[in-house]
């Protein structure tokens, strides 16, 4: 399909008829001419139910489960389960409020993702390939490898973390490792049984942290007033640098870049007619009520963790822990130093401190919960992996080629990780790990506010003026506040050498982010910018409708 514009006297000619550069991705008229990108995550699509003229369906909710959930599990991987666990121990309930906004600002970024899926027929990474010319593109590509990289490995050392626990320490981080690649590589074949038993063994990891975090709550029963309060009042009293540290990695921790570009591409996994736009409308309007339950969910998985840890170890300071453990003949007494420091947790110490205060059970069902959490997020990271890869690279390898070379881009740095450091001091890599990801945000959220403002590609489905204006300011926002969370943590290394290296590097780092920016401020509208950009967002006329129109 091309889009001819009546604009630019400068624009190519093709038959007298000025085309625009920027060229239009929708599906031709002609069914038989469509050829449907090839995939490694489906391969039989879910039909959706027909006859149906209710203003809403249950039957088809039902049909467009799925998608959401598996995005929801990434809200859920041991890094967030990290944060809100030093969130709770570090300011109480007072931070509920900046996980609650995280999580809206998150869903409607992950709404731009679907709509992008669903409206073009292609996913983020496949839409950069055709729109970003090759060596921004390419610079793409690497940036969102490394922020995969960088959750897997957090994803796969929680899983690492729970297998020691449950075990008692008999298996080493690298042997948990080791076990978490082999087990990921099986799992992630089960679609080969169908897409929805698949999405069905998603659920029930889903369910096991529900169960496991909430059994927790359970256990340590929170105060109900206090955690409203935290949840809705905007304010934090008494905070200082710590809490605001903690709350700028709140943030980090749930949007995610790698995530934008796997909702984009698990939408297609339902049988939709793009030429109908009553159909197109009607997916879109399954797919976030579907994001909305998922994400609601995760939100509360989240609020139990942040919520066990702010009532029973917020203020508490190593000695007083060392002494419980001490009273219940807990091994790990060892691991908090007899000082009056203020605690500080992380995802193996959290199951440790559990353990010593409210028994073994209170241990063993943490790491299961931790367990669940890092297996579904490693082989959702893993999907992500195959989609960028064969988005951004064109890729035509068998199955089982690309999810080896999938695992093994993250495998590497893991097993050194775990070969070379301590189960027991892996904050810091963590907190690193957190830093690149925050670092590759805006080469999800840059692109995915371009692409689906421009009309060329999204038609009459882009973003309006609203959309626009919102979306770039909490895009601008949420950047802003992962820019802080790493100048934060390197202005903490205390390195000369590093500071010139981090200079050097920031340069070349916000050249490339304000070449994005300027694609996206055309996509937007700002004309005045638009001086060999190949992005362009004018009115366009279609050569051939790209919708079927019901009588």
């Amino acid at each position: 399909l091309r889009t001819v514009s009546f604009c630019d006297k400068d624009s190519p000619q093709d038959n007298g008829v000025q085309t625009n550069q920027y060229s239009s991705i929708s599906p031709p008229a002609s069914p038989v001419a469509q050829e449907e990108p090839f995939s490694t995550y489906f391969e039989d699509k879910v039909a959706i139910p027909e006859n149906v003229n209710q203003v809403f369906s249950f039957r088809k909710l039902w049909a467009f489960t799925g998608p959401g959930f598996l995005m929801s599990i990434a809200y859920l991987d041991p890094g967030n389960i990290e944060s809100d666990l030093q969130s709770g121990a570090k300011a109480g309930f007072k931070l509920l409020w900046v996980l609650l906004v995280a999580t809206i600002i998150g869903l409607l970024l992950q709404r731009l993702a679907a709509r992008l899926g669903v409206v073009t027929g292609m996913h983020l990474a496949e839409v950069c390939n055709r729109q970003y010319p090759t060596v921004p593109r390419v610079i793409l590509w690497l940036m969102v490898e490394l922020a995969i990289i960088g959750s897997d490995m957090q994803e796969v050392i929680g899983c690492a973390i729970a297998l020691n626990l449950l075990s008692v320490g008999r298996i080493p981080l690298w042997a948990g490792v080791l076990i978490t690649i082999t087990d990921t590589f099986v799992f992630l074949f089960l679609d080969k049984y169908g897409l929805r038993k698949l999405e069905a063994f998603f659920g029930f990891l889903i369910t096991v942290m529900a169960l496991s975090f909430g059994y927790e709550y359970v256990l340590v029963k929170p105060d109900q007033g206090e955690l409203l309060k935290g949840m809705f009042l905007p304010y934090c009293a008494g905070c200082g640098p710590v809490q605001l540290e903690q709350a700028v990695g709140i943030v980090g921790a749930v949007i995610m870049p790698h995530n934008i570009y796997l909702h984009s591409a698990l939408v297609k996994s339902r049988d939709i007619d793009r030429k109908n736009k009553k159909e197109v409308k009607e997916a879109n309007k399954y797919y976030f009520i579907e994001s909305t339950i998922a994400l609601f969910i995760s939100f509360l998985i989240n609020v139990f963790v942040v919520a066990v840890f702010a009532e029973a170890f917020y203020n508490k300071t190593n000695m007083e822990v060392h002494e419980f453990c001490n009273k219940t003949g807990s091994p790990h007494s060892g691991l908090f130093p007899q000082d009056n420091n203020t605690l500080e947790v992380d995802i193996y110490k959290g199951g440790v401190v559990l353990g010593c205060v409210f028994g073994p059970a209170a241990l063993y069902i943490w790491a299961i919960g931790i367990l669940a959490a890092g297996q579904s997020s490693t082989m959702t990271g893993t999907y992500s992996g195959q989609f960028v890869m064969e988005g951004f690279l064109n890729l035509r390898w068998s199955r089982f080629a690309r999810v080896l070379l999938t695992r093994s881009i993250a495998i590497t740095p893991t097993l050194l990780v775990a070969i070379f450091q301590d189960v027991q001091h892996l904050t810091g890599m963590n907190d690193f790990l957190n830093v690149l990801q925050s670092m590759q945000l805006p080469f999800a959220l840059i692109p995915i506010l371009t692409f689906t403002s421009l009309t060329s590609i999204m038609n009459d489905f882009a973003n309006g003026l609203v959309w626009k204006i919102s979306g770039g300011v909490v895009i601008l926002v949420v950047c802003a506040i992962n820019m802080y969370f790493v100048v934060v943590y390197v202005t903490a290394l205390n390195s000369v050498l590093l500071y010139v290296l981090a200079a050097i590097f920031s340069i070349a780092y916000l050249c490339f982010v304000g070449y994005l920016v300027w694609h996206c401020l055309v996509a937007l509208g700002v004309s005045c910018l638009d001086f060999g950009s190949r992005v362009s967002n004018r009115p366009a006329v279609f050569i051939e409708e790209p919708y079927e129109y019901d009588s």
